[in-house]
């Protein structure tokens, strides 16, 4: 009875820890800070002194998340869900380290299933945003299918198509691609010339224009990028400051992520990986096998502790003797 017992509560914990506890306890930390470095080499970008496009050896943009865990607390309380705040910076640099671009963003989403959350100022460079589909990083247990993300310069989500899996540094992978065609595109707050605005810009009737090219390498397990790539193009058209130009390229490259930060996220990923299989295939399938085994032992012990051809024990019964009485 003790095996059964042992039996039938293992048999129900294996759908417990994977269908109760693995949503509650898988969730990204509201402390998380990451940094990723991504370069293009060579490329082509605006010298706004000439207003000519000119090749450089290499363009740095560096990308860093960091959780606002205070922003989250009140988030969480005011919808009642567990929530991260991304405060995000991508900042650009030119060879010579001086500034290209800078855009910040804020980013909440669901901590566990990453869906995002319409709550604490979510804004991409000042402007308020509402975010449909993922950005950043994929769902826990990523499905080969297309999903939904979020486009920072056009502030709008188109389909990233699923493209097939891969082999990454020995990790098993799903490739992701999206293609965003020539959109007209806001400009940025922090332009990298003194006095030159997004409003005098504006006023000279010169739009920046944007499309790209969006690779992903994401591990299925963890939904985390492993890598990713970039083949952009921004250019400058129309007005008084092109010199009579129709346009002209603010910057074109193949962006990729450094050799040292992909080595440094496929190590991170990997640890995580067993994290997330314990709740989703080891434990569940551990306790079932664990369960099945007990109770097979505890209906051999049965069998075992019976003679062969005894009955189970019934109840005791009278001897009545049933023969006459003969009178003296």
């Amino acid at each position: 009875m003790v095996l059964l017992a042992f039996a039938v509560f293992f048999a129900a914990l294996a759908p417990l820890v994977r269908w109760y506890a693995f949503p509650r306890l898988a969730k990204i930390p509201p402390s998380e800070y990451q940094t990723a470095v991504l370069e293009a080499r060579p490329a082509t970008l605006l010298d706004y002194a000439t207003m000519k496009p000119r090749t450089v050896p290499k363009v740095s943009i560096v990308q860093t998340l960091r959780g606002n865990v205070g922003a989250a607390r009140t988030v969480g309380k005011e919808t009642g869900r567990d929530v991260v705040v991304w405060d995000a910076l991508s900042y650009i640099q030119g060879p010579d380290g001086k500034m290209v671009s800078r855009i910040p963003e804020r980013y909440v989403f669901d901590a566990h299933s990453q869906d995002p959350v319409h709550a604490g100022g979510e804004h991409v460079d000042g402007d308020a945003v509402r975010r449909e589909g993922i950005e950043y990083k994929w769902p826990f247990l990523t499905e080969k299918r297309d999903y939904r993300y979020f486009d920072a310069q056009t502030r709008t989500s188109a389909p990233i198509h699923y493209k097939g899996t891969r082999n990454f540094r020995g990790l098993s992978v799903y490739y992701f691609e999206q293609t965003i065609p020539w959109t007209k595109v806001p400009l940025p707050k922090t332009m990298p010339v003194d006095g030159v605005t997004p409003e005098t810009v504006r006023k000279a009737g010169t739009s920046r224009w944007y499309t790209t090219k969006r690779m992903f390498w994401v591990e299925p397990t963890t939904g985390a990028p492993v890598n990713g790539q970039e083949i952009h193009r921004e250019e400058l058209r129309g007005g008084t400051l092109l010199g009579g130009r129709d346009r002209v390229t603010v910057f074109s490259g193949h962006v990729k992520m450094r050799e040292d930060y992909i080595a440094h996220t496929v190590k991170m990923v990997s640890s995580q990986r067993q994290l997330v299989l314990a709740f989703t295939t080891y434990l569940p399938w551990g306790f079932g096998v664990l369960g099945a085994g007990l109770l097979s032992v505890a209906l051999l012990l049965e069998a075992r502790s019976r003679k062969p051809g005894e009955s189970s024990p019934g109840p005791r019964r009278r001897l009545v003797n049933l023969r006459p009485r003969v009178p003296s």
